[in-house]
């Protein structure tokens, strides 16, 4: 018999918050006092990987041997990821921006904005570059998905579980706008009300996230891959800051619509109390099909 492994919510997210803020917190400090800039990107990186890094020590010292196991099918295991998923994933954000750009031009925004800019405006440590946009998803993925959202949905529905994550996930972006040079720090410097409609489009971008996460087996994997595409497509298409405040309302009736025809998906309740049971289960029977399709090949 497989002991059923509980998850501990508080003690992760208090302990990601802790490293994360103090890094980032500090990075602030050293940036705005003519600091060295490499250690301001230093702990800049630092608070990026503690998620992460908490949640692979969680898992590394949990004593549970599914836990473990889960741990690496859910990263490494390509029989979890479903393609077409993945693909319908990456469109529907892609409508997301085309729509949000559409309905932009009521006020008064260009419709030039389809086309793709010359750089990114997203950094770390100031420092715009494709790596951080790959860096970001591979990292924040490693933590929210291979501990952070299951230790939520082990004892609620995986509604509930992402509108707390959400919540937490905005806030915890929040040191963020207090160092120099960071894309939330410039945003903030032409409006406050753009910092405002970062931190109010994490919310329904998590319930997106929590529909491929859950539609793909909890796959680790297919999560990077569509968080990495959130971060180009965001960076770049050439949306401006008012297009991207029309966007929150887009992503908010998207997320809506994701819910509605997933209401089993989110509402469910058999996953709780012993969420790696259930994914064990669902992992023979797709093992079991790829095997019947494999033979009459």
């Amino acid at each position: 018999m497989i002991m059923a492994y509980k998850h501990k919510p508080l003690r992760f997210f208090v302990t990601v918050f802790a490293l994360t803020w103090g890094f980032w917190l500090t990075a602030a400090l050293i940036s705005r006092s003519g600091g060295s800039e490499s250690a301001g990107m230093t702990l800049m990186l630092l608070g990026l990987i503690a998620p992460s890094a908490v949640a692979v020590c969680t898992v590394m010292f949990s004593k549970s041997a599914e836990l473990k196991r889960d741990f690496r099918h859910k990263l490494f295991g390509m029989f979890r990821v479903k393609p077409l998923v993945v693909l319908a994933s990456i469109l529907a954000f892609f409508a997301i921006i085309a729509a949000s750009i559409l309905l932009s031009a009521f006020f008064g925004q260009s419709l030039s904005q389809f086309a793709f800019v010359a750089g990114f405006s997203f950094a770390i440590g100031g420092v715009p570059t494709l790596l951080t946009l790959i860096l970001t998803a591979l990292l924040e993925e490693m933590g929210w998905r291979s501990y952070a959202e299951d230790s939520l949905a082990y004892s609620r529905s995986w509604w509930k579980a992402s509108a707390i994550f959400g919540a937490l996930w905005a806030v915890w972006h929040l040191p963020l706008f207090l160092i120099p040079n960071t894309y939330q720090y410039n945003i903030m410097r032409q409006n406050q009300w753009y910092m405002v409609n970062f931190i109010a489009g994490i919310p329904p971008l998590a319930i997106l996230f929590t529909w491929v996460y859950v539609k793909n087996n909890r796959s680790i994997l297919a999560c990077m891959i569509f968080h990495f595409f959130v971060n180009f497509l965001q960076e770049e298409i050439a949306m401006t800051q008012v297009t991207k405040c029309v966007e929150t309302f887009v992503l908010y009736a998207a997320a809506v619509i994701v819910v509605v025809l997933n209401r089993d998906l989110f509402f469910g309740t058999k996953h709780i109390g012993n969420i790696l049971a259930e994914t064990r289960s669902q992992n023979d029977e797709t093992r079991v099909s790829q095997n019947l399709l494999s033979k009459r090949a």
